[in-house]
């Protein structure tokens, strides 16, 4: 599915260092500001435990893990909004992701330069907020001024609907707020949805801390969990210096005696791409037989039926029924075969919502 993540940032907060351990595709990094100029792109691979215990039943030819794209944009500063430095390139750029992962600095170090000369998460996130908010609000009021005579007249309901929500938007972003906390309804989200608002997508908070902080976090930490209280956002803490030592092990072995010795349970860019794939509000399917396991990435909420497109659209055109296991269930009685006897497969129709983990085989006529 092509839905994007974008790492974003104020020059030199560790956006490349933390990309570069998240993909194979290197990114320059380095300590000045505007090192990354254009968008670098790596498609991830998502860690799923239950993938690797399905394969020890199944032992097929190929695993096949699922994927999702992370983005590392280039760093804004202020003014972007009005195309100062790389401003117009960034938004455009934010503008085509789908959720935002936001990395804040939570680190002292005199060798590393910090574009506004001191560490200050809070006001560097404020920063960003502000220029995302400005953008915003500009879109926002040109399609005010489209609808305003047409909503005052009241002959157009859904004109009048349009307007009251664009105001609704337009308040929140004035008093300092960002879209997302217009707390818009379901029914009034398709009245901005063609404005691709910047503050209305998903955000991630990540703390890039010192290594002596990886495990508790520190005072600045401490700060953006204060200034984020009342958003609806995710804080996730990770040393992106320590991480990029990971990556640069070249055994699993090696990488496991690395985190035991820093009292870690697992590599922190496998808990931010969790995270990144929950924040997308994705889940996971799996297909599992003798060719291949494999996981299979949908929108929470899909039907059997636009599940089964993901692997062809010809599926869903030809649906007929899908036959279902628990995930659990499988790993219980370690069969397609067991599960059958123990009465534990089910036979779920078009209006089936696919459950994460669900195991499933689908039947289709084209």
């Amino acid at each position: 599915m092509a839905l994007k993540c974008g790492i974003v940032g104020l020059p030199n907060v560790g956006k490349s260092t933390l990309f570069n351990c998240l993909s194979n595709a290197k990114a320059q990094a380095a300590n000045f500001p505007f090192c990354t100029i254009d968008p670098n792109v790596g498609t991830i691979t998502v860690p799923d435990e239950r993938l690797n215990k399905l394969a020890e039943f199944v032992k097929p030819q190929n695993i096949l893990p699922t994927t999702v794209e992370i983005v590392d944009i280039a760093g804004l500063v202020k003014g972007a909004s009005k195309g100062e430095g790389l401003g117009n390139k960034f938004l455009a750029n934010i503008r085509e992701c789908n959720a935002i992962l936001h990395v804040l600095r939570c680190f002292d170090d005199p060798n590393v330069v910090h574009v506004d000369g001191s560490v200050n998460p809070v006001r560097d996130k404020e920063i960003i907020d502000t220029e995302l908010q400005l953008k915003d609000l500009e879109s926002v009021d040109v399609k005010i001024k489209k609808f305003e005579k047409q909503a005052k007249t009241g002959s157009d309901k859904e004109a009048v609907k349009t307007y009251n929500t664009l105001l609704k938007v337009k308040a929140t972003l004035e008093s300092g707020k960002s879209a997302r906390a217009a707390n818009l309804e379901d029914n009034e989200l398709p009245y901005v949805e063609d404005l691709h608002l910047l503050t209305i997508k998903p955000v991630m908070y990540v703390c890039n801390v010192d290594e002596a902080s990886a495990k508790s976090g520190n005072k600045y930490v401490d700060q953006v969990r204060e200034a984020v209280k009342d958003e609806n956002a995710e804080i996730l803490v990770i040393t992106a210096q320590m991480e990029s030592e990971i990556a640069a092990l070249e055994t699993y072995e090696e990488k496991q005696m690395f985190l035991q010795e820093m009292g870690l349970d697992e590599p922190g860019v496998n808990k931010l791409i969790k995270s990144a794939y929950k924040l997308l509000n994705l889940q996971t399917y799996f297909t599992a037989g003798v060719k291949e396991v494999r996981a299979w990435t949908i929108t929470k909420g899909m039907k059997a039926p636009e599940a089964a497109g993901v692997i062809h659209t010809d599926f869903t055109k030809g649906f007929i029924k899908a036959e279902v296991i628990g995930y659990n269930d499988f790993i219980t009685l370690g069969s397609e075969a067991a599960c059958r006897d123990a009465g534990k497969l089910r036979i779920e129709g078009k209006e089936y919502v696919v459950a994460d983990g669900d195991v499933m085989h689908f039947r289709f006529n084209v």
